[in-house]
């Protein structure tokens, strides 16, 4: 699609906004809103915003910047009698000069998409994307009650999000999107949102618009939605796990029937990568002091950098459909991930494991968490960072998620993540006061 195009379906829509939708450093959705007599310049790639007063978009030489539209992403409201028609555009940042903005966090999942291109590759990735639905209370604001006891795979009456969660789905699917699933998960109040596999730039593009539309839909049914990655002590956390597949002159570059476990070298050398810079890009993929609380022992969740076929708590794992599905799964992301970054620290690690030919360790079926430490040193296992101040200075060491990010989020990123950990370090705790103030 052209400009002119694109004009033309506005037009003869009698659309009256232009949405213009942009993601920050941190992953938070930002909009401007175009009136119909605007709509050229903005395909046109004209409007400019203040980039200093967004977070981790601030220059200290110029902070004027231009948000030029993906035309590929333009979708239409559905025509409601008496309501306003309004269209969405996903944008990149872009200098005045109108080259890209370092900063922009779509730009940079991009280059390292144009890094695969170089070598013939391309990437599909599909998310499954974890969520709570919480009680709001009389004020409105967000609790962390749910009268929903619901559990693994059920349906009503235990499952009592079932028809917000519906909703959701008819939203995203009259957005255009493919959902293959959508379930409740283990914990009271969870649910899963599971997405069919994409190009990986529409991918992030979707886990992003996902978000925004599941708070909507939620708030408008009296709920609130968070993807706080562990919102209730003793229950499961929110994962996003994100199955990953790559191909090359249109066919599975990691589908081999004879290769050992069933998959190419190209698969072996892509999850090497991912295993030796996980702890590197872990900063990104969980981005949250709270990140870290779901990747404990106990609830399935990875805490080390092995991968297997069979094994529940893996980091990556090979999921036994093999031909043109063959992946693997990296299962340490959370969806508080600014997707965009996240697939692009992961996907570079995979295509640096890809250009120097890494081999994996060998897969482990044994349960992790029950394998001792000098066991798990013989497999030279290497656990994953506990905390964001240990994820920090694992990205601090390593150079392919720093080359991923680019200076400018590189840099924003590992202030904004210390300046966090050091104000939640001084902060004294109800556990603290719990446990010490009646002994001491």
């Amino acid at each position: 699609m052209n400009q002119a195009d694109a004009l033309a379906q506005l037009l003869e829509e009698k659309t009256e906004l232009l949405l213009l939708q942009f993601t920050d450093i941190m992953g938070s959705i930002k909009t401007v809103e175009i009136p119909a007599d605007r709509f050229e310049v903005a395909l046109a790639g004209e409007v400019s915003f203040d980039g200093s007063a967004l977070e981790g978009f601030h220059r200290t030489i110029e902070s004027e910047l231009l948000l030029k539209p993906d035309l590929e992403t333009l979708r239409l409201s559905p025509a409601v009698e008496g309501e306003t028609r309004t269209a969405r555009l996903i944008c990149d940042v872009h200098d005045l000069d109108h080259t890209p903005f370092e900063g922009c966090p779509r730009t940079r999942l991009k280059n390292v998409l144009e890094l695969f291109a170089q070598r013939g590759f391309s990437v599909l990735v599909a998310p499954e994307i974890e969520f709570f639905l919480f009680q709001r209370d009389e004020k409105l604001n967000p609790t962390t009650r749910t009268s929903d006891p619901g559990s693994y795979f059920d349906l009503v009456p235990m499952d009592r999000g079932e028809e917000t969660r519906r909703r959701i789905v008819t939203e995203l699917r009259a957005a255009g999107f493919t959902i293959e699933a959508g379930h409740h998960e283990i914990a009271h109040g969870q649910h899963e949102i599971d997405l069919k596999e994409t190009p990986a730039l529409q991918s992030a593009d979707i886990i992003a618009t996902l978000r925004m539309i599941t708070r909507a839909v939620a708030a408008s049914r009296g709920f609130h939605a968070t993807f706080m990655p562990k919102p209730v002590f003793g229950q499961d956390g929110s994962g996003m796990h994100v199955h990953i597949l790559v191909f090359k002159n249109g066919k599975n570059a990691f589908e081999n029937p004879k290769g050992q476990y069933g998959v190419s070298k190209v698969a072996g050398h892509f999850i090497a990568g991912l295993l030796r810079h996980a702890r590197g890009f872990t900063a990104v993929t969980n981005p949250l002091i709270n990140s870290y609380k779901r990747l404990v022992p106990g609830f399935e969740s990875p805490t080390h950098s092995v991968w297997s076929e069979q094994n529940v708590n893996p980091l990556v794992r090979v999921p036994p459909t093999r031909g043109p599905q063959t992946r693997c799964e990296l299962r340490n992301p959370d969806p508080s991930c600014n997707p965009y970054l996240a697939l692009a620290v992961i996907l570079r690690a995979g295509l640096e494991g890809i250009i120097e030919e890494l081999e994996p360790s060998p897969p482990i079926s044994k349960n992790i968490y029950r394998m001792s430490a000098r066991e798990r040193g013989r497999f030279s296992i290497d656990p994953l960072p506990t905390d964001l101040s240990e994820a920090t200075a694992a990205l601090r060491k390593d150079k392919v998620a720093q080359e991923a990010l680019g200076p400018v989020i590189f840099r924003y990123l590992v202030e904004a993540q210390q300046a966090h950990w050091r104000e939640y370090s001084m902060q004294v705790h109800p556990w603290e006061l719990d446990h010490y103030l009646a002994y001491y």
